[in-house]
């Protein structure tokens, strides 16, 4: 771990963030060791039927009742105070902004937002909440039992009966403002990413992984663009990644234990 602090410290940093990072927050990861299969809906299966919705926001409502209520942690907290040149977090739980990083790109979106399909229109995932509880009276207390799984869902089969509401101003279908597993990161995200890889190469700087397996290319791209560029990465991730190979440094370290040391150095 020496070796990598001391590569990191005095370079500018681009840190990518995934999943592994807010396990010490409560909310757990997909590819973690352990961690049991997991099948999340697809954008296309959302949109396809109102019984697929109906089974995504039953779970989705459970989920976000709890995650709502996660703190940041020491990792959240270190890349705040380290405040790379930009910070990109394929997580949608928004505790990177919570824990104070400005400089951030949330590539895959925040579940705190809502939007309609139809007009477009975004707004506050609490004000959605409000309205399913009032809807689905006694539903999360006769639920509450049900295992929190990634992304702000809980692991619950019985949705028969759950009501969901369309957008109040057009009537259209409400979703999370989150990229879904088949729809495409909007390109400005990726461009400003790219852009913020590629000045590493330039200015002498290094491109962390932090909680990431690095498996969906939505991540996978930024190392290997960094790798391909000549620029140094350091992979933190429980676990092997998909990018092992182009990392000059691999640890197998917990993310919070890394990145205080980091901040501290």
């Amino acid at each position: 771990m020496t070796d990598a602090l001391d590569l990191l410290r005095s370079r500018p940093l681009v840190v990518l963030t995934g999943a592994g990072l807010s396990t010490d927050s409560g909310i757990p990861d997909y590819r973690g060791p352990g961690s049991p299969a997991r099948a999340p809906m697809t954008y296309q299966e959302f949109v396809a039927t109102p019984d697929a919705r109906q089974r995504y926001w039953a779970r989705s409502h459970l989920g976000w009742g709890r995650m709502r209520h996660a703190a940041p942690n020491d990792g959240h907290r270190a890349l705040a105070a380290l405040d790379p040149e930009l910070l990109i977090t394929q997580n949608v739980d928004g505790l990177h902004e919570a824990a104070g990083s400005r400089r951030l790109v949330a590539l895959h979106g925040r579940i705190a937002d809502v939007v309609c399909l139809g007009c477009r229109e975004t707004s506050s995932r609490v004000s959605l909440h409000e309205r399913l509880t009032a809807l689905n009276p006694g539903f999360a207390s006769r639920h509450a039992a049900a295992e929190v799984r990634p992304d702000g869902d809980v692991d619950l089969d019985d949705t028969a009966g759950f009501v969901v509401p369309s957008c109040g101003g057009c009537g259209g279908v409400l979703k999370p403002d989150v990229v879904f597993f088949g729809e495409n990161v909007p390109a400005p995200r990726v461009e400003r990413c790219y852009a913020a890889v590629d000045g590493l190469a330039s200015s002498g700087g290094a491109l962390l992984v932090a909680g990431s397996s690095l498996t969906v290319m939505s991540g996978f791209r930024f190392v290997r663009r960094a790798a391909r560029a000549g620029v140094p990465v350091v992979i933190v991730n429980r676990g092997v990644t998909r990018g092992d190979d182009h990392a000059t440094y691999k640890l197998d370290v917990g993310c919070s234990e890394f990145l205080s040391e980091l901040a501290a150095a």
